[in-house]
């Protein structure tokens, strides 16, 4: 049960819009076949009521009361005392369901929040870097925001954000911070990092199932096939994956490095711009770059393009 309300929790509309088809089917029911024995209907309207509702206590009492006299008015003969068995009954079943999504809701943030730590941590390693996950994360959401893909995929993309570069946790620090070019055995030192991230996290079953690994996993790989580790090709690479190259190669850019200094944002969406259908997705790209204009490069900073999640 808990997983299906992992899976449906951020759909709290759905929950609400079920809750009154029952509700009026509850009633259509009772009113024209003067029939009580369809009462799990009110029962099933209360539970949707507690899910879609469960951040606003007043909704919840209000409509349960609502049920309460819908069900009370239609049952033939009722005494006044078997309002207040049904009151006590679905105010129960509401507030059991409410609590419910609000404890899955919970434990949701709290494994964001253990995962952006452990990224902050991995960052702090290196001052030039530090954030640029968190960054990742945010630009790759923009970018799937305007490709119109579901919330739950966008809360995919902002964890797999955060873990892209979790494997270089397994890589040594004067490699990550060396001020000058690195080594060809350096460089393949470097390179294992999303198979060392992937084997980090590779038994969480639910990054397995929701594509969180294949960020981890294919965030360095190429449109078009020159990347690694695999070498995917085009539509082979995860769309999350190729979203994430993206991401990750903005915030690159836009950052200051050991060995460099940071580039400007004409400079680095002239590159993306440059680089789409090699390097990255083309429609990916286009979704990018749609998010800047003109008006925008020339008289707003970076991070006010950026939505806080």
């Amino acid at each position: 049960m808990l997983n299906i309300l992992d899976k449906w929790s951020n759909h709290y509309k759905f929950y609400r819009y079920a809750f009154f088809i029952f509700l009026l089917l509850s009633l259509f029911i009772t009113i024209v076949f003067h029939n009580d024995n369809f009462f799990i209907l009110y029962n099933i309207s209360v539970i949707f009521l507690g899910f879609g509702f469960y951040n606003k206590p007043v909704y919840l009492v209000v409509f349960t009361i609502l049920v309460t006299t819908s069900r009370f008015q239609f049952v033939p003969r009722a005494e006044e005392s078997l309002f207040f068995i049904y009151l006590v009954s679905y105010l129960f079943m509401t507030f059991i369901s409410a609590a419910m999504i609000t404890y899955v809701q919970r434990v949701k943030q709290k494994s964001l929040d253990i995962i952006t730590s452990l990224v902050k941590a991995l960052d702090s390693r290196d001052p030039y870097t530090y954030d640029h996950s968190e960054n990742v994360s945010r630009y790759a959401m923009q970018i799937a925001e305007k490709m119109n893909l579901s919330k739950d995929v966008c809360q995919i993309i902002r964890t797999g954000g955060l873990l892209h570069d979790i494997g270089k946790i397994g890589i040594p620090e004067q490699i990550l911070t060396k001020p000058m070019e690195l080594t060809d055995d350096e460089y393949k030192i470097i390179k294992s990092h999303p198979v060392i991230g992937y084997d980090m996290l590779k038994h969480v079953k639910r990054f397995e199932k929701n594509g969180t690994l294949d960020i981890v996993l294919y965030h360095h790989e190429r449109f078009d096939g020159n990347g690694y580790p695999a070498g995917l090709k085009g539509n082979e690479i995860p769309l999350y994956a190729r979203i994430i190259a993206v991401a990750d190669t903005f915030d690159a850019m836009m950052s200051r490095r050991v060995y460099r200094n940071e580039f400007d944002l004409e400079h680095t969406l002239h590159v993306i711009r440059q680089n789409k259908g090699t390097q990255f997705d083309p429609q990916v790209v286009d979704a990018f770059l749609s998010l800047f204009n003109k008006q925008k490069m020339e008289t707003m900073k970076l991070t006010t393009l950026v939505k806080s999640p």
